[in-house]
């Protein structure tokens, strides 16, 4: 599947190896250096898919995914050298999809751009679904709670969709790593329970208290309609 990947990293060995390697699989790879470059190459180019670095000169990765998030649904991957659990946790949180740890190798990271990209295309119903007050329009690739539109991410509402086609069926993590994010051997079930939880902030009245999408403890989640 061939794509325009925006690449964000400032090492530029790493830049140029990596936006090789994109490109020998038949991407098309506008490279940045920094945030701010990263964010115009953005606005100006509208890519498919965005890979940048945690840490970033001028506009930190977080920062630079916060803002790409703001206007756009696009899959995020982040690329970090650090180990720390909270860092991850972070980038996560502050929209990615998916993260990749360095070094890394490129068969990784193309694995991890194609499985983004798959599932970003992906429709597997037509029919509205309704969870409650939130209602998901496949086709539309919508979803609204009480008549208003939610903001979510590709990633948010693909674990939407996939959850809502079979309330009260329980899926485990890693289940839903296959499903949803298209591997589970390369994933990691933090991405899962923090996807989970930006869910709920956006369609839960009360996200401490989720009514949609609740947690079977020591199992994993469902949706109750």
């Amino acid at each position: 599947m061939d794509a325009r990947v925006l690449l964000v990293e400032d090492d530029p060995s790493i830049r140029e190896t990596t936006a090789m390697g994109l490109r020998s699989v038949g991407h098309t790879v506008d490279a940045a250096a920094d945030g701010p470059e990263g964010l115009q190459r953005f606005r100006a180019h509208r890519p498919d898919v965005v890979v940048l670095d945690v840490m970033l000169p001028r506009m930190s990765g977080l920062e630079l995914c916060r803002t790409i998030r703001s206007e756009s649904s696009v899959p995020v991957l982040m690329l970090t050298a650090r180990s720390d659990t909270d860092d991850v946790v972070l980038g996560l949180e502050a929209g990615a999809d998916d993260y990749i740890r360095k070094p890394f190798a490129m068969a990784e990271l193309v694995a991890r751009v194609g499985a983004a990209l798959r599932r970003s295309q992906r429709t597997d119903a037509s029919d509205r679904i309704t969870l409650g007050d939130v209602t998901i329009d496949p086709v539309g690739f919508t979803v609204t709670r009480d008549g208003q539109e939610v903001a979510l991410s590709n990633t948010e509402f693909r674990l939407l969709l996939e959850l809502a086609q079979r309330p009260g069926q329980v899926f485990t993590r890693e289940l839903l790593l296959e499903r949803v994010w298209g591997y589970d051997y390369l994933g990691d079930s933090r991405l899962v329970d923090v996807a989970v939880q930006r869910l709920r902030a956006k369609i839960e009245p009360d996200p401490a208290r989720p009514t949609t999408v609740v947690t079977i403890r020591g199992a994993g989640y469902k949706a109750v309609r």
